[in-house]
């Protein structure tokens, strides 16, 4: 239990801080906001983590699913519907959906041939949505109002909405350390090690994997559909390449591996985002870089920065220098 902890301390402590933080001076609406599209970002990229962590699939494509879990709010919209108990389901189905369909021709093929078919299938996505003229077509749609629930409108509330998107990336992030886990979870290892091997042992990598792409792609869904209510705002651009790209880097820069340093990863990129706009005209001339440095440093991802620390310091300290000597 101990080493359970000691593994997840540092997913368990952001959780605990985005708790606390409207309690610590950042309750007004601009912080909330903010929080909320990082958390909302870290359900997709932890969804996206149990793909290239758990099975071994790096998918250019992911933004996909989350910008359909969007375009489903919007269609809803659109027509006049706004119940939650309407909008949700169909928003996460309708992302399964398309995971499971573009799932089941990309997983015939591996490496770089399953990247470049992820990426083209995210084109095709974004595409359709840039010609639905109806929804905005390339300039978004703007939608009426937010999701209501049972004729409550709990979404306009910031407060109600950040304890939900927290309550639901601590849901995502348990559930996909528990499949990980489980039986499923290790033949999906055993598969991203040696697929071969699994074939040997009798079990085909290929039904594990796409269920594993339909779940990510459920999940994909669930957070469009909250980002659409966050920002009330939905564009053909949240499907783009460049987006599922940004969803890549945050699970790279938490640590590949753990779910929960894609949680770290998103909540990074954002405040650092966020930060750098306001300071700077040309903000990205030095968020580039600092990414770069990030990787080159932080091998392990920001999940294993305290262990090098740690190590560093050791090595760093008179008696273990003596010691050497």
């Amino acid at each position: 239990m101990t080493a359970l902890l000691r593994k997840h301390a540092l997913a368990l402590a952001t959780l605990l801080a985005l708790a606390a933080a409207p309690f610590l001076g950042f309750g007004d609406g601009f912080a909330l906001g903010l929080l909320a599209r990082a958390m909302i970002l870290g359900m997709a990229a932890v969804s996206l983590s149990l793909l290239v962590g758990g099975a071994g699939l790096v998918s250019l494509g992911h933004a996909a699913t989350m910008g359909i879990g969007a375009y489903a709010v919007v269609a809803f919209d659109a027509a006049g519907i706004s119940e939650g108990l309407i909008v949700f389901p169909a928003a996460i189905a309708a992302a399964a959906a398309y995971a499971l369909v573009t799932g089941a021709v990309s997983l015939r093929t591996s490496g770089v041939h399953f990247i470049m078919i992820t990426l083209a299938f995210g084109q095709m996505a974004f595409f359709t949505t840039s010609s639905f003229s109806s929804l905005g077509g390339d300039d978004g749609y703007t939608l009426y109002a937010r999701t209501e629930w049972l004729g409550m409108r709990i979404l306009d509330n910031r407060l109600a909405f950040h304890f939900l998107c927290l309550g639901l990336l601590a849901l995502v992030w348990i559930g996909g350390t528990l499949l990980l886990g489980s039986r499923f979870g290790r033949v999906l290892r055993a598969a991203r090690e040696n697929p071969q091997r699994a074939l040997a042992v009798g079990f085909q990598p290929y039904p594990y994997r796409l269920t594993a792409y339909g779940m990510a792609g459920a999940v994909g869904g669930l957070a469009g559909a909250l980002l659409a209510n966050a920002t009330e705002f939905v564009s053909p651009a949240l499907l783009s390449w460049t987006r599922s790209g940004e969803l890549l880097f945050m699970v790279i820069l938490g640590g590949v591996g753990q779910l929960g340093g894609a949680i770290l990863g998103a909540l990074a990129m954002v405040l650092l985002e966020e930060t750098l706009s306001h300071l700077l005209v040309y903000w990205r001339l030095v968020f580039g870089p600092l990414l770069v440095l990030a990787v080159l440093f932080l091998p392990d991802g920001l999940v294993g920065a305290p262990l090098r620390l740690r190590a560093a310091f050791r090595l760093a300290s008179p008696k273990r220098r003596n010691a050497d000597a």
